[in-house]
């Protein structure tokens, strides 16, 4: 099993250096400083202050959002824009505390990581990169291990084409659904306005993630290609191409794949609005499983942006999912999707909100599943320099199976958490936070290991700090 994550690493490390060749990025560095009156070498010199954790929504001071409504990126508010390419290491330590799942003994883990975030842009390709990997120690049953994070999105433009590459990776010891709390390890890359943008994927696109009874370490990637063309000033066709998979270390899980292919139309109303239609096919499969399912959707979609205040996404139609085994005696069943995401920003902080139903891939307990999934996230500055968050994610799973073991399965997997943030000097970052994880199973016995029937709440208290470099100038 070593042997396969190590292969598994190798080649999602491979991946993104092929992509990284290609050099692309959303963003740029802001003007270099000067000292005594002379620019420094751009080989060697900081970008700008580090301090500058800007948490306003100036619509100056942002580039607009121009992701296509059927693309694979959820509606954002914008970005801000750097004069510089650059780079910025950096490392971090987070220590998490909690309390065991059916209120058992409390247990500490304590991760230590380097991370990296690169900016590069040229006349016609953009390239931003985000890393985050070290190693960990705990104290309950998961022992030690390393745990490693990458996202990029690199990206080309020509007149009426745009071509971009996306690869959201991460191998952590527990699940992608509320991990780290509070701490600041959730997200790759350092901390503040200089982590350049990565991909905000679709939920659609990556390996469904929400049961917490999921034992053990996981792997999963997901790695897409996006062409957008314009087909008339207002008019414009997106295709996109992916493929996701999610592999566990220990047995009693479900491995996953699957591949995906989208196309879609979108047609600007007026400048803030646009209208459009999908069409996305999903095939996934399951290893030493027979099941394979074959998913079509057809999506009306809908979207609204207004630079630094508003990203909208609406999206709702049929779903028709075909199964190779039949479930009871059905081949096929007929479904409802749906999909919503809202970014909203104000002066002092901003509400992130999104939502998705429709067949997944099972989050490694079922061979499949119906799910319903919510996420939300708001920020709020109460002082100068201290920020305060929460959020709160949802998810429900249920079986498609009607016979077995397995019949009407369903998990409902609950986090909530609340913390404060703040900058301390120039180059550091500290977090505080609290998070209850919450388990909900109608099973008496399953597939997976801590797997029983009824309610349990984890409670759990994290504190964390990163710090790095100022930004170095590429060019």
């Amino acid at each position: 099993m070593t042997r396969r994550i190590t292969s598994i690493l190798r080649s999602g490390a491979i991946v993104g250096v092929f992509c990284s060749a290609f050099s692309v990025s959303g963003v740029r560095a802001q003007d270099q400083q000067e000292e005594n009156g002379k620019p420094k070498p751009a080989a060697h010199a900081p970008l700008i202050d580090a301090n500058e954790q800007d948490t306003t929504t100036d619509p100056n001071a942002l580039t607009p959002d121009t992701s296509p409504l059927t693309g694979i990126e959820t509606p954002g508010l914008g970005t801000v824009e750097f004069r510089h390419s650059y780079w910025v290491p950096g490392v971090q330590v987070a220590n998490t505390v909690q309390s065991g799942a059916s209120g058992g003994g409390w247990s500490d883990t304590t991760f230590l990581a380097g991370n990296l975030s690169l900016s590069e842009a040229w006349a016609h390709s953009h390239l931003a990169l985000n890393y985050s990997g070290g190693g960990y120690f705990s104290t309950d049953n998961q022992g030690n291990g390393t745990y490693q994070q990458l996202g990029f999105v690199q990206g080309f433009t020509w007149r009426r084409w745009q071509l971009q590459f996306f690869d959201d990776l991460a191998y952590l010891p527990t699940s992608e659904f509320g991990f780290g709390g509070l701490s600041g390890i959730a997200a790759p890359g350092v901390s503040g306005s200089l982590s350049p943008v990565s991909p905000l994927l679709s939920g659609a696109y990556l390996p469904n993630q929400t049961v917490l009874l999921a034992n053990g370490p996981r792997f999963s990637n997901s790695f897409a290609t996006q062409a957008n063309f314009a087909v008339s000033p207002r008019g414009s066709i997106t295709l996109i191409g992916s493929y996701g998979l999610l592999r566990f270390t220990n047995p009693g899980n479900i491995d996953n794949d699957d591949v995906i292919a989208s196309i879609g139309y979108n047609y600007t109303l007026t400048k803030k609005d646009t209208i459009g239609v999908l069409y996305r096919f999903t095939a996934y499969h399951f290893t030493g499983q027979s099941q394979a399912i074959g998913d079509h959707t057809f999506n009306l979609a809908y979207g609204r942006k207004i630079t630094g205040r508003l990203g909208l996404g609406l999206f709702a139609g049929p779903e028709i999912t075909t199964f190779r085994v039949p479930v009871g005696t059905e081949t096929q069943l007929t479904n409802l999707s749906l999909g919503a995401s809202l970014t909203y920003g104000f002066e002092w902080g901003g509400v992130t909100l999104a939502y998705n139903h429709g067949t997944n891939g099972g989050s490694g307990v079922l061979a499949g599943a119906t799910g319903d999934n919510v996420y939300a996230n708001a920020t709020r500055r109460i002082t100068r320099v201290w920020n305060a968050r929460a959020n709160i994610g949802y998810g429900r799973e249920h079986a498609f199976a009607a016979v077995g073991p397995l019949a009407a399965a369903s998990y409902n997997d609950y986090f909530l958490g609340v913390g404060l943030d703040r900058p301390i000097g120039r180059n550091s970052f500290l977090s505080l936070g609290y998070t209850a994880y919450i388990v909900n199973t109608n099973l008496s016995a399953c597939a997976v290991s801590l797997c029983s029937p009824g309610t349990s709440t984890q409670h759990q208290l994290a504190i964390g700090y990163q710090w790095h470099t100022r930004p170095f100038v590429l060019r």
